[in-house]
């Protein structure tokens, strides 16, 4: 059993009535009902809870985070991203969906400004995958349309992935690298470009397909803990040498 949570600011469902109507549960719910599974034991949290929902019980009882936000980076505590990144790094997965590239937990991650090209003109979105082989590809066709999307566009300043996974070509010409995997600590990262509020992205079954197989990917393998500093001879007793 995987304990996934998903975060949502949900700010725009509740501002405008044009996202109302495409979420009208918001995107946190959406994503709730659209992921459900035997093998996922999910929760919600957003922004507007105590702590937005992030305690550090809820943290340490989760296994996976899914992270969508927008217009309130800003108002994300900086102790929550402190907690969040430490989880990151102690093997806690994350998973970055879409405006999320600008969150401050992302930026601190990445280590970069994490800024792009973008236009919002309903345009369709050729996702192609580009790393078939990869488990957050298993069961996609080789590419897929979204028939309307905002763009996002190279260059996406971001350090070299990992592993990149699906390349997107946009109607107005441009190309991003929309589905990136990093290591940082024990903890994996997978950034996955669709999902603009206005656009029904969140019920898309080969969304879906992705997010729900990185969940899987990203959740913890309970290797062992590296253990740094100075340490004593565990194994063998050192001769001395003169």
């Amino acid at each position: 059993m995987i304990k996934l949570t998903i975060w949502n600011e949900f700010v725009h469902e509740q501002e405008h009535e044009e996202v109302r109507k495409v979420y009208p549960d918001g995107i946190h719910n959406t994503l709730a009902k659209g992921l459900a599974d035997a093998e996922l034991q999910i929760r919600t949290a957003t922004l507007q809870e105590p702590e937005h929902g992030l305690s550090k019980s809820v943290l340490a009882d989760t296994d996976v985070l899914v992270w969508w936000g927008h217009m309130a980076h800003d108002r994300v505590d900086d102790a929550i991203v402190e907690r969040v990144h430490k989880r990151v790094m102690e093997g806690m997965g994350l998973i970055v969906l879409h405006s999320g590239h600008f969150s401050k937990i992302f930026k601190k991650l990445m280590g970069t400004g994490c800024d792009l090209k973008w236009r919002e003109a309903g345009e369709r979105e050729r996702i192609w995958v580009v790393n078939p082989a990869h488990p957050i590809a298993s069961g996609l066709p080789e590419q897929f349309v979204l028939e309307q999307e905002e763009m996002y566009g190279e260059h996406f300043d971001i350090p070299a992935p990992d592993e990149l996974v699906f390349v997107s070509w946009f109607e107005g010409g441009n190309v991003f690298r929309s589905g990136c995997t990093f290591h940082r600590g024990q903890g994996k990262i997978f950034y996955f470009r669709p999902g603009h509020e206005t656009h029904p992205t969140y019920y898309d079954a080969n969304v879906l397909k992705v997010i729900g197989n990185s969940v899987r990917w990203a959740a913890p393998s309970n290797a062992a803990t590296p253990v740094r500093g100075h340490s004593e001879p565990a194994l063998e007793p050192i001769s001395a040498k003169n």
